[in-house]
């Protein structure tokens, strides 16, 4: 038998459905996370869910039945769950890892396997990198059922939702969160998220908040131009004043003012820097990916707040949080995580901490960006994807790494970084970066200018560049 060798990108194993992503490669998977996992432990548990997706049900009873037949025991949440459910479920239980059968935001199409450590957050790349070299090329394939392994006692089933709301009930009132002045709106993009803010808070308007495996055809990432339904839904609701949106596992944010203008995650992390620093005194360095706006170090140096900058993958932020203080951790793409809470991205947890800042100071969104951009200025940021062949996306990335480009169009630099992909730092204050997917075949390219328009005609000066 030929097989294919796995691979983790930044944040997980993630591949087509049937093609790749198949019932045999996710037990070749779970036989080397057990292998692993008795390299470390004598009687290793492993926490198991699964999201929305299509066949998570499946796939996830299949990691269940080889780590049983491997002689983990193994705790399966019950339905569909978010990551950070999951990853609070490995802390609060003691587990040794959990893995999630999830893709995030990616197309229907994907599904995927995510690996969780002890510590309540993503496994550190370096076990990952050992999980992955004790991946068989082959594996036998149990015949017990779920229900074998209950009777045995190897595996049991636990109430993730539950305990996660549980949770939340802790560290925020809902009590003044439901009479708050602010009426929220909820896109669960119809993810693993969309139960939660249907039991917390009642009052809240729901968007794709119903159980959909196909994401009707749209990739679940928390993006302006996939959120359109929410934006209407402001828009022609007045008493609408904030619009949370979460991804497919619900462990990324993103958000809307209430005049329906998107808050992209460089002015989330801002806010929650902001909020959790001047507001409720709290303090410990800022963790940011390489491709977050400069504007964070301008703020943490307003409030004398230590920055470092990692490569790009949340686990990298992680892996920090757990030796170090640090108040906040936060990717581009919408995963941030805050101290006081387990150290993961979790876009509900986000939302509603600044949902809490909202309410608390009778401001809105619109108006607590504000205050932060009379510390850091304004800056309008975008995103661009670019779906080409690899062989011209890698021909880019190594242009760009040697050296290759003087100029794009009319935006000249005066410096570049290549922690992770190239960013140029161009002469009029913004940026650009070039960066090639850890999890689908795209070349994303980003931009920071001073307007909308601005940013535009740089990603258009950058794409005509590159793509000549």
């Amino acid at each position: 038998m030929v097989t294919e060798k796995i691979k983790f990108g930044t944040d997980g194993w993630r591949a087509i459905i049937a093609q790749d992503f198949t019932v045999y490669n996710v037990a070749r998977v779970s036989k080397g996370l057990a292998t692993w996992l008795f390299q470390h432990h004598e009687a290793p548990v492993v926490l198991i869910g699964h999201d929305c997706r299509f066949g998570g049900k499946l796939f996830a009873g299949t990691a269940a039945s080889v780590l049983c037949a491997n002689g983990v025991k193994v705790l399966l949440a019950e339905g569909f769950v978010s990551t950070p459910m999951v990853s609070l479920g490995v802390l609060k239980m003691g587990a040794q890892q959990g893995v999630v059968i999830t893709a995030s935001h990616n197309p229907p199409t994907y599904n995927g396997y995510k690996l969780k450590g002890a510590h309540g957050g993503p496994t550190s790349p370096k076990d990952i990198a050992a999980v992955e070299a004790l991946i068989p090329d082959e594996v036998t394939m149990p015949s017990q059922s779920i229900a074998h392994w209950k009777e045995t006692g190897m595996l049991q089933t636990v109430a993730l939702e539950d305990l996660y709301i549980d949770y939340l009930k802790e560290k925020f009132d809902f009590d003044a969160l439901s009479k708050s002045p602010f009426k929220m709106a909820y896109d669960a993009m119809y993810g693993a998220g969309q139960n939660v803010i249907r039991r917390l808070l009642p009052g809240a308007v729901l968007v794709h908040c119903d159980d959909n495996p196909g994401f009707r055809g749209q990739a679940p990432e928390p993006l302006d131009k996939n959120l359109r339904e929410l934006a209407t839904t402001i828009a022609n609701t007045p008493e609408i004043k904030i619009g949370l949106a979460t991804d497919g596992d619900a462990d990324r944010i993103g958000l809307y003012d209430e005049d329906g203008n998107f808050v992209d995650a460089h002015n989330i992390i801002l806010l929650l820097i902001h909020y959790l620093h001047k507001y409720k005194g709290m303090t410990g360095k800022v963790v940011i990916a390489f491709s977050v706006t400069d504007r964070v170090k301008k703020l943490c140096e307003h409030y004398n707040i230590p920055v470092e900058v990692t490569a790009i993958g949340f686990k990298y932020i992680s892996e920090i949080m757990v030796h170090d203080d640090v108040l906040v951790g936060g990717e581009e793409s919408g995963g941030i995580a805050v101290k006081g809470h387990i150290p993961e991205r979790d876009g509900i947890y986000d939302g509603l901490a600044l949902y809490e800042l909202m309410t608390t100071t009778g401001k809105t969104l619109k108006q607590l960006c504000e205050e932060v951009y009379e510390i850091v200025g304004r800056f309008v940021y975008d995103r661009h994807d670019l779906h080409i062949e690899n062989a011209k996306k890698e021909a880019i990335i190594k242009k760009a790494l040697d050296g290759g480009y003087d100029r794009f169009g009319k935006y000249g630099y005066v410096r570049t970084e290549n922690i992770d992909g190239m960013k140029y730092h161009l002469e009029n204050g913004g940026w650009v970066m070039l960066r090639a997917s850890g999890t689908e075949p795209l070349l994303r390219v980003y931009a920071e200018g001073n307007s909308k328009e601005e940013t535009l005609d740089i990603l258009a000066d950058v794409k005509a560049t590159i793509l000549a």
